[in-house]
């Protein structure tokens, strides 16, 4: 069950947040907010490694007892993180990487639009058609 996607702005404050109900919704936006700091320590760790190699996935972040959560970042720093039910074992690593691409791709087209200013919330019936296929899919 893919239970949040979040874009966050290369300053960290979100431009997106889609989630899924929990019970727990602090705990859960809490979560997402401290992942930001696994994503920096590991683009400082990668480094030059990162640019050169066009690898944009940043693969799994950290695991929780409830949640596993995953990160993707671009070249111009807007970070992607995903969370998924850490009782999800069907998903696979590939098909996380597949999301992030197709999430990525939608960002580009709203980048693209010329009524769209860079660094604000992001308001798009297609980026959100989008992300509800994608949660739908996991389910």
């Amino acid at each position: 069950l893919l239970l949040s996607v979040v874009c966050f702005a290369p300053q960290n404050y979100p431009l997106y947040i889609r989630s899924v109900p929990t019970e727990n919704e602090l705990k859960f936006h809490y979560t997402v907010h401290t992942s930001l700091d696994v994503v920096d320590e590991k683009i400082s760790a990668m480094g030059k490694a990162l640019v050169d190699q066009r690898e944009l996935y940043l693969g799994l972040l950290y695991p929780t007892e409830d949640y596993k959560v995953y990160g993707y970042v671009t070249n111009s720093r807007v970070k992607f993180v995903m969370v998924v039910d850490s009782s999800n074992t069907a998903l696979r690593d590939n098909e996380i990487r597949s999301m992030f691409r197709k999430l990525h791709n939608s960002y580009t087209d709203i980048m693209c639009n010329p009524f769209y200013n860079p660094g604000d919330r992001i308001h798009s019936r297609a980026f959100d058609s989008m992300v509800n296929s994608m949660m739908m899919q996991v389910c």
